[in-house]
């Protein structure tokens, strides 16, 4: 990565943490601690906690998908009790972001979040 998108990376995550990313990792970080005092919902808050590492500052991230069976397992669970809701927010709002050419950028990084937290288990955000 060159020191140009590096920085502009920085600028785009200052910003969405500015405009609502800190609340939103905020509500993910939560959501997770929630999930690890359950003691069998630590699967469920690993994957809160991936969401907010990722929504606290998007830009810049990627996400390997993979994890065979066990994940492919765990995400319909995910699915079915979590998953196509916040991903049909993510979409949304990301096609609600891309009406305007300024917020394509934005609507990019959430289109990621919409995956992710569709089929967050085997997932890697780096």
């Amino acid at each position: 990565m060159s020191s140009s998108s590096s920085g502009v990376n920085i600028i785009c995550n200052i910003v969405w943490i500015l405009l609502g990313g800190i609340w939103t990792a905020l509500a993910w970080a939560i959501s997770g601690i929630v999930f690890y005092v359950t003691i069998v919902g630590i699967p469920l808050g690993r994957q809160s906690f991936k969401m907010a590492a990722l929504t606290l500052a998007p830009f810049g991230k990627t996400i390997t998908y993979g994890g065979g069976a066990p994940s492919f397992i765990a995400n319909v669970f995910w699915v079915v009790l979590i998953g196509i809701w916040e991903a049909a927010y993510y979409a949304v709002a990301g096609l609600l972001f891309c009406i305007t050419v300024i917020g394509i950028p934005f609507g990019l990084q959430l289109f990621k979040m919409a995956k992710l937290s569709l089929l967050p288990f085997g997932a890697t955000v780096g």
